[in-house]
């Protein structure tokens, strides 16, 4: 059998967005990725101010994706060019829009293949494929419109008791809950990103109303349990599951080790 290419991504990947996910997704097609992860003051002497997440925490976020093999992190505050030493590579990829003549030419003298992802190729957003498993089912609900490390963890939590499955609230139905201006970022987007990751069997998007929203999933699902954290433990979830015989578990909310609490309230500043 054919051993698996090595692909390297090299970049700050501050504030990881769909766009970002979707780049990391093309590029994984070529083979095992490596992410060449820029260092907290690289990114600053780059963007001209501090990143919004630091080193630590956009390792994590990385590391949780289903379409990273592995992070290597440069040392140094200038802007990283080139591979560090010890790193295989048989491919470069970039963005149309980060190309750069510097990089190619790298490649070249190298023997390395120097490959861009074209715009088109990272347009929509695609789900995974779901294998089905005889584990336990498990869900989980929620808005998920700034995603952040504190998704991640929870997600990474619940996925210990079974094969996770997260409900993306629907456009209308957040709106319905917390007002104009919600949700900042389009149902099939968020369910994208919740997809992404790699402790998520699945990512679906509601279609009830009010805080059992995802009623009609829940009911084609038919998990074995509902997971919440303990500010979600609320709307009436518990006495739904008694009712339904799920059983319902109330996670406590804490980052993952080492990292800061976040809040996507905080986040977005509503």
């Amino acid at each position: 059998m054919k051993a698996l290419s090595s692909v390297v991504v090299s970049g700050g990947f501050d504030n990881l967005g769909s766009l970002d996910m979707r780049f990391l997704e093309e590029a994984a097609k070529l083979g095992r990725l490596t992410v060449l992860l820029w260092p907290d003051e690289a990114v600053e002497k780059a963007a001209g101010k501090p990143p919004r997440f630091p080193l630590a925490e956009r390792r994590y976020l990385l590391e949780s994706t289903r379409f990273v093999s592995e992070t290597v992190v440069f040392d140094g505050e200038t802007i990283p060019a080139g591979i560090p030493a010890g790193c295989k590579a048989d491919i470069w990829a970039e963005r149309k829009s980060d190309r750069s003549d510097t990089n190619r030419r790298f490649c070249e003298a190298r023997g390395i293949a120097y490959r861009i992802i074209a715009d088109d190729d990272m347009s929509g957003f695609p789900a995974p494929p779901v294998v089905s498993s005889q584990n336990k089912k498990v869900v989980v609900t929620g808005c998920y419109d700034w995603f952040h490390s504190g998704h991640v963890r929870f997600f990474e939590e619940a996925s210990e008791l079974g094969d996770l499955y997260v409900i993306v609230g629907h456009d209308a139905n957040i709106r319905l809950l917390k007002g104009e201006g919600h949700p900042l970022l389009p149902e099939q987007e968020r369910r994208y990103m919740a997809g992404a990751i790699r402790y998520v069997k699945q990512a679906l998007i509601s279609s009830g109303e009010g805080w059992l929203d995802a009623d009609p999933e829940i009911k084609r699902l038919k998990p074995d349990m509902y997971v919440v954290n303990d500010d979600g433990d609320k709307g009436g979830k518990r006495e739904y599951c008694a009712v339904n015989g799920i059983e319902y578990v109330v996670l406590s909310r804490a980052p993952a080790p080492g990292l800061p609490r976040r809040s996507s309230t905080d986040l977005r500043g509503f």
